[in-house]
């Protein structure tokens, strides 16, 4: 069958809260956003939408910093972008992140500009900013197509698919729909009643049942497949997302796939993916470092990679993370055991615990911790990690003295005439005498005099009487260091 034009895939990327889930909830007429833990998006979702009686396939995509892996990934799916810039913010650090993404796909991008409808809304300076970060707009000496919009009226949102669409017919975007399928793995999860399942983008030919899907050491037959409503379906064509069950392994997101005639061919397309793939060295502690040992379960394959890379940037002198494993799906009693021994805590993200698993956790003290938005999961684990680290005592200078004459001794005490040159001295302070600037003995301020009367501290600069215990006897000469020790 000869190849033809095959309807776009596109990519919705840019900063937190810019509105991307909000512009895909107009074109869908459904409300995500409301379903969004926390109010983002936490994983790579597909949509079929049409424009103008053509369909399109959207990408929603993370804003958060922690899903940059995830954005590169729909990048690549994809092939047109809609890097979403709010009129009110203008550029912000994940539209960057965004860009780079988009960029290192190669693919073409339009601009819109959403919340135009906002108070604070300027879409002037929202250009300027563009244009700061060498975003070159038309007519602003570019030829970056964009359009200003409003996710909550429509406005401008018409526009703006007519532009993705030309863009599409600019590019010659085709597919021959009599190959067997090639595509992407857009997320992977496992399912408890299905198994490892995998969303899967079909870039060119069609996928159809009673064959085998391989990605990376995966594969599955396709008995069955559903399309972005979760409805079954008998193939699944070009640009079109579609779910399949049943996989050897949990597929890795963002893997290419293709499709095997049968088990035999299946297999061994997966084995000779396994055998390039090794994993990497398990690091050892340094000395003196203390470990927080991590069991990692996530909803979906896709956040369990951003929890990881989230979790690599917590870092602490005296401690370190420890990942003992990482996996999609719910809580276990396997997750538990291994947890106990190894002294670990289990980070639970949208995901449940198993009632047999919960019992164990309880009578091991494992520690279970749930999130459902990962700034938060991030910030609670970086306590942990602090709480886990050893003190140390650090010692605070309070004031230093030089000693001019000594009165008198006797057992632990002295009487010395000294004066100060910073801080200050109190009663009970602990003290250091310094001989040529190197500690010789310790004690503590037993008694102050000034003016011949008793203080409890001294701050003013001057002369002064002290008393001290010791069991060395200070010099004219040397120097009195009163310090504090505290435990960080």
């Amino acid at each position: 069958m000869a190849r033809e034009a095959r309807s776009p895939v596109i990519a919705v990327m840019g900063h937190i809260d810019h509105g991307k889930s909000s512009l895909l909830d107009y074109i869908r007429k459904t409300n995500v956003v409301a379903g969004e833990a926390g109010g983002i998006t936490q994983h790579v979702a597909a949509y079929v939408a049409l424009h103008n009686g053509r369909p399109a396939t959207f990408l929603d995509t993370p804003g958060h910093e922690a899903f940059k892996a995830l954005r590169a990934r729909g990048a690549a799916a994809a092939d047109i972008a809609i890097l979403v810039v709010a009129a009110d913010e203008g550029v912000m650090p994940q539209t960057l992140d965004a860009l780079a993404a988009i960029k290192e796909a190669g693919i073409p991008f339009i601009v819109a500009l959403t919340k135009i409808d906002k108070p604070g809304a300027d879409e002037e300076r929202a250009k300027a900013s563009l244009l700061e970060h060498g975003i070159y707009l038309e007519g602003l000496g570019g030829d970056i197509a964009y359009a200003p919009i409003s996710s909550k009226t429509g406005a401008g949102v018409p526009e703006l698919l007519d532009l993705v669409l030309l863009a599409a017919d600019l590019t010659g975007l085709s597919a021959d729909p009599g190959h067997p399928a090639t595509g992407f793995v857009l997320e992977a999860t496992q399912d408890p009643k299905r198994g490892a399942s995998a969303t899967l983008i079909v870039k060119d030919g069609t996928l159809a049942k009673g064959a085998f899907v391989v990605a990376g050491a995966a594969y599955a037959p396709i008995r069955f497949i559903e399309n972005f409503r979760g409805e079954r379906v008998e193939r699944a064509g070009p640009s079109e997302p579609a779910r399949i069950s049943g996989f050897s392994t949990l597929p890795p997101s963002g893997a290419l796939f293709s499709v095997a005639g049968t088990k035999k061919e299946a297999e061994a397309l997966a084995a000779g993916s396994a055998a390039g793939s090794a994993a990497p060295p398990e690091r050892a502690a340094a000395a003196g470092i203390v470990e927080l040992p991590l069991v990692v379960k996530a909803d979906v394959a896709g956040s369990a990679d951003a929890i990881l890379h989230e979790l690599a940037k917590i870092a602490h002198e005296r401690a370190a993370l420890r990942i003992i494993s990482s996996g999609v799906g719910s809580v276990s009693e396997g997750d538990v055991k291994t947890a106990a021994a190894t002294g670990g805590t289990i980070i639970a993200f949208n995901v449940a615990t198993d009632p047999i698993a919960r019992d164990l956790a309880q009578r091991d003290g494992v520690a279970i911790e749930s999130f459902a938005v990962i700034y938060e999961l991030s910030k609670r684990i970086a306590g942990l990690l602090a709480a886990r680290a050893p003190a140390i005592a650090a010692e605070e200078e309070l004031g230093r003295a030089k000693v001019l004459k000594a009165f008198s001794s006797s057992a632990r005490k002295q009487v010395l005439g000294v004066r100060l040159v910073s801080g200050f001295f109190a009663v009970g302070d602990a003290v250091k005498i310094l001989r040529k600037g190197e500690e010789f003995a310790r004690g503590q301020v037993a008694n102050l005099q000034q003016a011949r009367a008793d203080v409890k501290e001294i701050r003013t600069e001057g002369d002064f009487g002290t008393e001290i215990t010791a069991r060395a006897l200070a010099a004219p000469g040397d120097e009195l260091v009163a310090f504090t020790v505290a435990t960080l």
